[in-house]
């Protein structure tokens, strides 16, 4: 399966093939430019087109290697040619979103040395988990600043799949190096220069000054080194 969204976060519609039709409502594709609930990203919405009906894609998830697109109403099958559509507006969101998450995520990390734990994207907030045994809230406020200047700045934000090998040269990626399975020989690395370079699946802007400014609104502890902060866009 050729995963699009991995190549082109900016890709809006797409031509495919159904390859498979699982209960008559999961639907795989030979490629999709739809993206698969995973790394804290929720899934892309959208639609289906096929002689003229219109399928709409309520869930997005990846299994066995493959793509499943839930759609809410039966009638594809094996062969058909599909036009797939994607929910823009909710994508380029997420996408902003996503970006923004890895710049608090990298000063959070430079200013406390504390380790980003996960996070969780959706359509009005984000939140980012960290480890940290002291909790300074006053800070919060340093450190959106330093984000939106980052934003002000305009940076360029690039995307590069690299060989496992020359992946792990990157200080940020060989950490993580025991979650990537053996059988993973590529890489996607995100990069925002003298900000952030890390391991991602999940789509981003081309450059920071798409992302509207941030303001972190919530903090909370959540036991003993897990913090969490909620971040949002200023209207």
């Amino acid at each position: 399966m050729e995963e699009l969204y991995c190549i082109d976060c900016y890709l809006r519609e797409f031509d495919a093939v159904v390859e498979d039709v699982v209960d008559e409502r999961y639907v795989v594709l030979d490629r999709t430019a739809f993206y698969p609930e995973a790394g804290g990203q929720p899934h892309d919405t959208g639609f289906l087109y096929c002689a003229g009906k219109a399928y709409p894609v309520t869930g997005v998830r990846k299994a066995d290697g493959r793509v499943y697109h839930e759609i809410g109403a039966g009638g594809l099958k094996e062969g058909d040619a599909i036009r797939g559509v994607i929910d823009w507006d909710r994508r380029y969101l997420l996408m902003r979103y996503h970006s923004a998450c890895h710049i608090l995520s990298a000063i959070i990390h430079s200013e406390t040395g504390a380790k980003i734990s996960g996070n969780q994207l959706s359509e009005d907030k984000t939140r980012v988990d960290f480890s940290l045994e002291e909790f300074d809230r006053e800070q919060l406020k340093a450190y959106e600043a330093k984000v939106n200047d980052v934003i002000d700045r305009n940076i360029p934000v690039t995307i590069e799949t690299m060989d496992r090998e020359e992946a792990f040269r990157i200080p940020s990626v060989v950490k993580l190096k025991d979650a990537f399975p053996p059988e993973v020989l590529c890489i996607r690395v995100i990069t925002i220069p003298g900000i952030d370079r890390q391991a991602c699946g999940g789509t981003h802007v081309a450059s920071t000054g798409e992302i509207p400014h941030i303001e972190v609104f919530k903090a909370e502890n959540k036991g003993k080194n897990n913090r969490r902060v909620y971040f949002r866009f200023r209207e």
